[in-house]
């Protein structure tokens, strides 16, 4: 078969959720605190209804740091089995090391995942050649993968020439840049025109999606995903005034989503919806009363606009 024959990689564009992780009480598990796969099961299965193309199981917003090995397999698992073909899976790989991300890159391939979501290695900082040798590890088990740049979290940023370099590494397919400096995605286009960009922060999605980029790995649309899809929709099909009027009364709850009580935020947004949201294990606490104050706030004036919007 010719190069030119070979199959091109799945995309990883459009709304991928980075699924939040519900759990219920139980004294035996670790903080009292066991994962409620049905819910979980059902939590993906909303989202692809509602119109997202796929979730994102093992994320930081699910978590995944806080799991044992043995739940962190079974929530991508149940995130696979219950999205079936309806949707995509990108499942979350992260490790400290190659090892231990290829490692999860392999299970992950075992369990049927569609692509992988992976940063360089956490909880260290490490340089340029480490950054490369650490995604070549993950890419050679042969999905496609999204490299994450998050450089409030692991203090490693993937700038623009890094990600190039990165992006020709067979199977990376595509980089989740949450900096929020959306003047990056020119950027990325010009050094890597084939590497497709995702907006990895939810409140500047709409000025990423109008400079280029071609998906959001997302986590307020755990609690709107119709009407992210919809603002996917507009953005992409260059309908601005459209996703204006969709995105701006949605910004101050997106906002949340940029910082560190992002998971606590998301979940009580859930609840102010309807679903299920629940606790979180340690290091994350409750919000402060100030902090729920506020995110109710947010929500609050979100969900009139919303709902005042589909009166019209």
């Amino acid at each position: 078969m010719s190069d030119t024959q070979k199959q091109q990689p799945l995309s990883l564009g459009g709304v991928v959720v980075a699924t939040a992780l519900p759990y219920y009480e139980d004294a035996a598990a670790p903080a009292g605190l066991a994962v409620d796969y049905d819910k979980y099961a059902d939590h993906c299965r909303w989202l692809v209804e509602n119109g997202c193309r796929g979730v994102g199981p093992n994320g930081s917003l699910g978590e995944y740091s806080s799991l044992t090995d043995a739940e962190r397999r079974k929530v991508a698992q149940t995130a696979k089995e219950a999205v079936g073909d309806a949707g995509v899976v990108v499942v979350g790989v992260h490790g400290v090391g190659s090892h231990q991300a290829r490692h999860w890159a392999e299970i992950a391939a075992e369990d049927g995942a569609d692509g992988l979501l992976c940063l360089p290695p956490t909880m260290y900082r490490a340089n340029r050649g480490e950054v490369l040798a650490h995604f070549e590890a993950v890419a050679s088990v042969g999905l496609p993968v999204m490299i994450y740049n998050n450089p409030i979290d692991t203090k490693v940023d993937l700038t623009p020439d890094l990600v190039a370099e990165i992006a020709r590494i067979e199977n990376v397919v595509a980089v989740k840049e949450f900096s929020g400096d959306v003047r990056r995605v020119l950027e990325i286009k010009e050094q890597a025109p084939g590497l497709e960009i995702i907006s990895g922060a939810d409140d500047v999605v709409l000025e990423s999606l109008l400079m280029g980029a071609t998906g959001w790995f997302a986590g307020f649309p755990n609690v709107f995903p119709a009407e992210s899809a919809r603002l996917y929709e507009l953005a992409t099909a260059g309908k601005l005034e459209e996703a204006r009027a969709l995105y701006e009364p949605l910004v101050a709850a997106f906002r949340w989503d940029s910082r560190t009580e992002f998971v606590q935020a998301i979940k009580l947004g859930m609840e102010q919806v309807g679903r299920y949201g629940g606790p979180c294990r340690p290091p994350r606490g409750a919000l402060t009363a100030r902090m729920r104050e506020q995110v109710e706030a947010d929500m609050a004036r979100a969900i009139a606009a919303l709902e005042a919007g589909s009166a019209r």
